[in-house]
């Protein structure tokens, strides 16, 4: 039986002496992942702006003044292209993402052809479209959507403050209908919107207590775009956001914590302490949606110094946790649970 975290428990992870806490995660990490490899996925923004949402972080929506020049729907051939760029680049996952609020019935057929390209070029997919009805996500699935990103964004207690225009209960909604078609759940925040510790730790304990874990996990620093609300926001303080880094690889064990947003504005120490923390995961390309992020060259300079491996497909497919647990390893991670119940 899957245990549930508790806020309290993860208030007393947030709360661990910094070196503590680092060390207990790079152990839960080393249970389940080799710390030495990275996982990595590009990025495509495949439809931009004109997004009738109101998140307050986002240069896409339409209600803010932003230099973001919109985009309709890309043909298939230059997204083709771009997801043979970024195998070329080493990624293992392609993500796709539209500016809507929903997709609507008539776009399906279209994103079906999508998937199948792509997918055939020997990537895992993803995307990330909004809000889906169960037939739209069924359909999806069908076509080999492997992954759908659809992000808490924040706790369910802070989130009216970012998001108005869509309720908590309909993001953990479409997380529930993209789960049930089978398909993968890629799922995470963002920091640096003004919210708490609290607010954090009840993000991941939301994540954590799904009934199915997302099998990624993307934790996103604010990008401070000019003519959104969200501008003017007091920068994070770095360790903050490494502690919610080791607090996710601990209260996620099994899941792929993305290093996500934000990355272009961290040196190559900060990244450091994301790794040790537990992030085995990064978006790599020039470009996130609409916002800057390390290129390629960068990330493999990084990576040669601290002599991190990119997975490879072969990897991603032979990945499993269970078997390559022994029963000594699974009693430690019971004992992380305990020691904070």
């Amino acid at each position: 039986m899957k245990k549930k975290w508790t806020i309290s428990q993860a208030d007393k992870l947030f709360g661990l002496p910094f070196f503590e806490l680092i060390f207990q995660a790079q152990q839960t990490h080393r249970i389940y992942f080799n710390p030495q490899s990275i996982q990595v996925s590009t990025l495509l923004s495949i439809k931009t702006g004109n997004c009738p949402e109101d998140c307050k972080y986002c240069s896409q929506s339409a209600r803010y003044r932003t230099e973001l020049k919109t985009k309709k729907l890309l043909e298939i051939k230059e997204i083709v292209d771009s997801a043979k760029q970024a195998k070329k680049i080493g990624a293992t996952r392609f993500c796709m993402g539209a500016a809507w609020k929903n997709p609507h019935d008539r776009d399906i057929p279209y994103l079906r052809k999508i998937i199948r390209k792509v997918k055939s070029l020997g990537l895992e997919t993803c995307m990330t479209l909004g809000s889906l009805s169960e037939n739209q996500a069924r359909s999806l699935s069908e076509a080999g959507l492997d992954y759908y990103n659809h992000n808490l964004d924040t706790s369910e207690e802070f989130y009216e403050k970012i998001v108005t225009t869509r309720k908590y209960h309909e993001r953990l909604e479409t997380i529930e209908k993209v789960q049930k078609a089978g398909i993968k759940v890629c799922s995470g925040g963002i920091l640096g919107l003004g919210e708490g510790t609290k607010d954090r730790a009840s993000l991941l304990v939301q994540l954590a207590n799904l009934p199915k874990t997302p099998e990624s996990v993307p934790i996103n620093m604010l990008v401070k775009i000019k003519g959104t609300p969200f501008f003017d926001k007091e920068d994070i303080d770095f360790f903050d956001f490494v502690r919610t880094i080791a607090v996710a690889r601990i209260m996620l064990p099994q899941s792929f914590i993305r290093l996500s947003a934000g990355r272009k504005n961290m040196n190559e120490q900060m990244q450091t302490l994301c790794f040790m923390a537990g992030a085995n995961s990064v978006f790599s390309g020039c470009k996130l949606l609409t916002t800057d992020n390390p290129d390629e060259k960068e990330d493999r300079a990084l990576f040669k110094k601290l002599d991190i491996d990119v997975m490879r497909i072969d990897d991603l497919n032979n990945l499993s946790h269970d078997k390559s647990l022994s029963s000594k390893e699974k009693l430690r991670f019971e004992d992380f649970y305990d020691a904070y119940s």
